[in-house]
């Protein structure tokens, strides 16, 4: 039986477009998607358009999508890391 731990998500590892990897916490990850989506909120990707809230979006793109296409910014990537075996 697999541990629970191999479905436990609370460290992420970010690529902005520079591609400098960046080690977050989901509520940093969170954060980092908000300001993102305050800036993009004229331009959102058709799945993010119904949404009314960008805390809804934030957490679609976390449970759905591993990128963000920013326009000018660049694409911003996450994925789910297990530090600990």
């Amino acid at each position: 039986m697999p541990s629970s731990m191999m479905y436990y998500e609370d460290t992420y590892v970010v690529l902005p477009p520079d591609m400098q990897e960046k080690f977050v916490t989901q509520p940093e990850l969170e954060q980092i998607l908000q300001d993102l989506l305050t800036d993009i909120q004229d331009e959102l990707p058709t799945d993010l358009q119904p949404l009314k809230t960008i805390n809804e979006q934030v957490q679609r793109l976390i449970k759905t999508a591993c990128d963000l296409d920013c326009g000018d910014r660049g694409t911003w990537q996450w994925y789910v890391v297990r530090l600990e075996k």
